[in-house]
């Protein structure tokens, strides 16, 4: 049986507040650090102020512009190895 993208959006839309968000962010670190990353950069539109919200309470900083990503208009950076 086939999920078309309305139907994942619905379970998605669902998903909302369980914390999924935060222990996928968790997980990309953790992974990040194990190949010898020192620090994590990601991007976001402006309009998703959910994801905005959860970098900043993440411990994410805002930065300058690291690339020329057209539908991006916040950047964020993370220190994860001391």
């Amino acid at each position: 049986m086939a999920v078309s993208l309305s139907e994942m959006r619905d379970y998605l839309w669902q998903a909302r507040g369980l914390g999924i968000g935060r222990r996928l962010l968790s997980e990309l670190e953790e992974r990040a650090a194990g190949h010898g990353a020192q620090a994590v950069r990601l991007e976001t539109n402006r309009s998703l102020a959910e994801a905005i919200s959860l970098y900043r309470s993440a411990g994410y900083v805002e930065v300058a512009p690291f690339n020329d990503e057209p539908y991006a208009h916040h950047w964020f950076e993370k220190q994860i190895r001391g």
